[in-house]
């Protein structure tokens, strides 16, 4: 691996691990093993690195977040959007979790941020209309694009919300298996009849995985 490519990695380990205000690229470069002047080298600032991270999370996004090109979406496919999900906010964790604070500093970042989330609301208004088109959801269409948003939202704050109930510094995964689970249950309630089984069992998916890794 490059060096700058594992500055990047090891930068998001750490402010995973530590949160992003407590990691300083000196940290960084200690944890690497390099000098402050190599990391210098590839990065201007603690800032710089983190617009790379973000480009790992515009990635993550734009690969898993699209609905399918052709055909239906079955209930059991759903699970793939889920993994998807819960990986980003696992391998992203520390943007979420100081996310007003960590765009306040950035406008670039900013605006990065605000595009990239307009392309997932609609890649979501996309998925949930087939859904409904395949007669798997039963949403009015009135109704689809702030369900889709409201989903997005709830993804979106949970990391901060949890944080914010308890007295630990760091997310841990059962709580984030717990966050998909809720998600799953909300759009439960607008599954047809014949759908609905299929949405119970993934929802206790992800109730059995956050109950494991605790």
């Amino acid at each position: 691996m490059k060096t700058r490519d594992k500055i990047i990695h090891a930068s998001l380990e750490l402010f995973n691990e530590h949160g992003e205000r407590a990691i300083t690229t000196n940290h960084i470069a200690a944890h690497l093993g390099i000098s402050p002047g190599n990391l210098y080298y590839h990065f201007r600032n603690k800032q710089d690195i983190i617009q790379s991270i973000f480009s790992l999370y515009e990635g993550h996004l734009h690969e898993h977040f699209q609905p399918p090109q052709e055909g239906n979406i079955s209930p059991e496919r759903l699970v793939n959007y889920f993994d998807a999900m819960f990986y980003g906010l696992w391998q992203f964790r520390f943007f979420y979790a100081n996310l007003s604070d960590i765009l306040q500093k950035d406008d670039s970042l900013k605006q990065r941020y605000h595009a990239i989330q307009v392309k997932v609301m609609q890649a979501s208004q996309g998925i949930i209309r087939q859904l409904v088109n395949s007669g798997i959801l039963e949403i009015p269409d009135s109704d689809l694009d702030r369900f889709a948003d409201t989903l997005k939202m709830i993804a979106a704050s949970w990391i901060s919300y949890r944080l914010a109930q308890s007295s630990n510094s760091n997310i841990q995964k059962f709580e984030l298996y717990d966050g998909i689970s809720r998600v799953i249950m909300l759009t439960k309630n607008y599954a047809s009849a014949s759908a609905k089984p299929a949405f119970e069992q993934l929802e206790q998916r992800y109730i059995e995985l956050s109950q494991s890794h605790k």
